[in-house]
């Protein structure tokens, strides 16, 4: 996989910074009650990433299934 260039001088010659985040730098105790109100509202449909509910023996398949790109999320129900 080719990694595309970056103009440098355009980023930084501007003022601009390079950050990391791993999955966009999440701060649960601050976002995860907020997630949870949006959803209670009705304004974020977390349904929609859900495609199977499986058993705890499923779990093995649900991730071969995820690596093929069968299935976006498989929730385990317990």
């Amino acid at each position: 996989m080719k990694v595309p260039d970056l103009p440098l001088i355009d980023v930084f010659g501007r003022g601009g910074a390079l950050k990391s985040s791993w999955y966009g730098d999440c701060l649960p105790s601050r976002d995860f009650p907020m997630l949870v109100d949006l959803y209670q509202q009705g304004r974020l449909d977390l349904d929609a990433f859900v495609s199977e509910e499986i058993g705890i023996g499923d779990v093995e398949a649900a991730f071969e299934k995820m690596h093929h790109g069968d299935v976006l999320r498989s929730v385990v129900v317990l």
